[in-house]
């Protein structure tokens, strides 16, 4: 499949967020990638529909939204509305038994099972909106999605524990592309510690898209840095 690369603003200056998309486009990214953290599902607080709503008239690039919140189907509509054309929604908050987590404890969510019928209902509301539903998986949580696997559009697979950039790769999400691959030929994406010597890991592995924030957002070179990543195989 054709690599594609996704840039994450999380890195981004946001002193200076019009040009930063501008150079994304400039680099030839294929998508531009927003990462919503509400601080309960991950530590970190991020940004929400005001950023997106105001970078959506500057790019007509596809913009993925990666909800990283406790109770994404209060607001997958909401940023189906404001200018989302991918919108990732992680299976964690569909899992049996739900998870509830205690004041100041951030330990990393994972689930060995999920209700696929609320997923779905999430799901195809994402799609009756005219946008791509992607289901994403954290590090610790298996392969749970059959359920859901026919009606998605993509996974995304978590190679940190969400909620910051600049974390290191973490290998073994690797058999788990590697197992997903082996029944799904739809887009399959991985985020978290890409660079130049994980990538090709992920590319062979079954990866697609590239999702990278500090890598890009660091180089001197961004445009040589996306050309580079799309020549893997």
């Amino acid at each position: 499949m054709k690599i594609q690369v996704s840039a994450s603003i999380l890195s981004a200056d946001f002193t200076r967020l019009g040009e930063e998309i501008k150079k994304c486009e400039a680099a030839g990214v294929d998508m531009v990638h927003v990462d919503v953290m509400d601080g309960h599902f991950v530590p970190n607080i991020s940004i929400g529909l005001p950023i997106l709503e105001a970078i959506r008239p500057l790019t007509k690039l596809p913009i993925e939204t990666h909800l990283m919140i406790t109770n994404p189907w209060d607001y997958v509509e909401a940023f189906a509305k404001a200018g989302a054309d991918i919108i990732s929604i992680q299976v964690e908050c569909y899992g049996i038994p739900a998870i509830k987590r205690e004041a100041h404890d951030f330990t990393p969510w994972s689930v060995t099972k999920i209700d696929a019928e609320k997923m779905l209902v999430d799901i195809r509301k994402i799609k009756a909106a005219g946008k791509k539903a992607v289901a994403v998986l954290n590090p610790a949580t298996p392969l749970c999605i059959d359920g859901i696997l026919k009606e998605i559009d993509g996974v995304l697979m978590m190679s940190v524990n969400p909620g910051y950039a600049g974390q290191k790769f973490m290998p073994e999400a690797l058999p788990k592309i590697k197992e997903l691959r082996d029944n799904f030929s739809k887009d399959i994406s991985i985020d978290g510690g890409v660079n130049g010597e994980t990538a090709p890991l992920a590319v062979q592995a079954g990866v697609n898209i590239l999702a990278t924030a500090s890598y890009f957002f660091g180089s001197s070179n961004p445009k040589e840095l996306v050309t580079n990543l799309k020549k893997l195989k």
